[in-house]
């Protein structure tokens, strides 16, 4: 078998687990500390990595203005939103709703690069992703429903940061000639001092006193959430393709779900299932809408594909 496929299969179980982990811990720190020790962690072995590799180099900061945007879009405001709405949401329903990130990064690839012309296959995807997250939401139904609308709210309000990342990525790193790896370790590198700047560090200790909220926050959202879901994100483009690779983002809805109902003694409505359906036929519905492009096009989105890696 190829390696790549177990890689990819893990890597998914890996991003599939973080929303557990982000609610265990969110009981003993804010959504602000869990982002930073999480990228505290995540970046350790991203840079031990790129350091071996030597893809860093001093004259890349000349670019530093387009590292820190990509910090705040795919990495600050994306963690911070999506930290916030596994605090207010059940962790399976906050992983379901995850899985409509391709469609928040085409509607901002469509709208601020006008470079991509939808097809009825891509427009009915989009339009089956967001009827599977007004089904989560239903905010028709108001407080009845179960559903924390504002958890909803910061879990669309990540997913709409990150799809932007990728607009912006295509639009202003692509043309750098900067590996993945260097714009990854960059990216992680300033989003660690931008919140460190403005971060309360108060009371920070106090996961450290409850080992599985702890060991969740390091391990799984850290280093393996993190840091090496970054390396084996390169490992299955380079294998499979970047078109492939996005696929993973199938697994990590059916992930959070399965391990909120064994772990979390969390709930599951019928309504949800029919939501993650409509999200996960969505996301097929707009992919396979692509793969009909000229080689070409695909050829110039699997970079950003790349860099903004890093799911929740």
């Amino acid at each position: 078998m190829n390696p790549a496929y177990l890689t990819f299969a893990l890597l998914g179980l890996i991003w599939g687990s973080n929303f557990l982990f982000m609610k265990q811990a969110s009981v003993w720190i804010s959504p602000a500390q869990i982002v930073f020790l999480r990228v505290l962690f995540g970046f350790v072995p991203l840079l031990v990595f790129a350091l071996a590799t030597r893809v860093l180099k001093w004259r890349d900061l000349r670019h530093a203005h387009h590292f820190i945007v990509m910090s705040l879009l795919a990495t600050t405001v994306y963690y911070y939103a999506f930290a916030k709405g596994a605090t207010l949401l059940p962790s399976s329903v906050a992983g379901m709703l995850s899985g409509a990130i391709p469609l928040f990064s085409f509607i901002c690839a469509w709208a601020l690069l006008h470079d991509e012309r939808p097809s009825g296959r891509m427009i009915a995807g989009v339009l089956c992703g967001f009827l599977g997250v007004l089904l989560i939401a239903h905010p028709w139904t108001g407080a009845a429903s179960g559903v924390n609308v504002q958890g909803v709210l910061y879990m669309v309000g990540g997913s709409l940061s990150v799809g932007g990342s990728f607009a912006y990525a295509r639009r202003f790193l692509t043309g750098l000639g900067l590996s993945s790896l260097a714009l990854s370790t960059w990216q992680i590198g300033f989003a660690l001092l931008t919140i460190g700047c403005v971060k309360d560090f108060h009371g920070m200790t106090r996961v450290a006193a409850h080992a599985g909220a702890f060991t969740g926050l390091v391990l799984g959202l850290g280093l393996l959430g993190t840091g090496v879901a970054y390396m084996l994100y390169y490992f299955i483009v380079e294998r499979l393709g970047a078109l492939v690779a996005s696929s993973v983002t199938y697994i990590p809805p059916v992930v959070a779900l399965l391990m909120g109902l064994e772990f979390a003694g969390e709930s599951l409505r019928p309504l949800h299932l029919a939501a993650m359906a409509c999200i996960l036929g969505g996301v097929y519905l707009l992919q396979s809408g692509r793969q009909v492009k000229p080689a070409p096009t695909l050829a110039r989105r699997s970079a950003p594909s790349v860099q903004t890696a890093a799911r929740p």
